[in-house]
């Protein structure tokens, strides 16, 4: 499958705070229990890589990335629900890994619910192993949700 549709101009590119509504509206479609407008304004001021992938001009999804002390955290990455299913997830999970490389960082975590298996499956094939779990992380429907914990090994270049 193609991961642009036919005709469509595909960009990634920094995110502006400009679009932090529009990147909030396509979280509160994906997620049951969304990131807030403020999170992301916070991302953006703390100077964290906050990037957007848009087609024809239009964010479609987005992806988050903390690094410091030599590691780095994937804070977020997600895709439209409309557009999920053409590689866009990958696209935005391998920039957020250059840019871990670009920081020089030796290894990269994220967070994902048991109950992804798509997420799991993209931080798989993109070389993230699990290493535990974090119990109760996340907010679920009748209460909490662990979160398994992933990490990755950047070699250097």
């Amino acid at each position: 499958m193609s991961a642009v549709p036919a005709g469509a101009v595909a960009e990634l590119r920094p995110m502006r705070e400009a679009e932090i509504e529009l990147v909030a509206a396509i979280e509160r479609r994906a997620y049951e229990f969304p990131w807030t407008a403020g999170i992301f304004r916070d991302c953006l001021r703390a100077g964290y890589e906050c990037w957007v992938l848009a087609l024809d001009g239009m964010p479609v999804g987005y992806g988050i990335l903390s690094a410091a002390a030599g590691e780095a955290h994937v804070l977020n990455v997600c895709v439209a629900p409309e557009h999920q299913g053409r590689g866009l997830g990958r696209r935005l999970l391998h920039r957020l890994l250059e840019l871990a490389r670009w920081h020089r960082v030796e290894r990269v975590f994220l967070e994902v619910r048991p109950s992804n298996p798509v997420a799991i499956g993209l931080y798989e094939r993109a070389g993230f192993n699990e290493i535990g779990r974090r119990p109760n992380y996340y907010p679920a429907k009748g209460g909490r949700e662990d979160a398994i914990v992933m990490a990755m090994e950047l070699l250097p270049p």
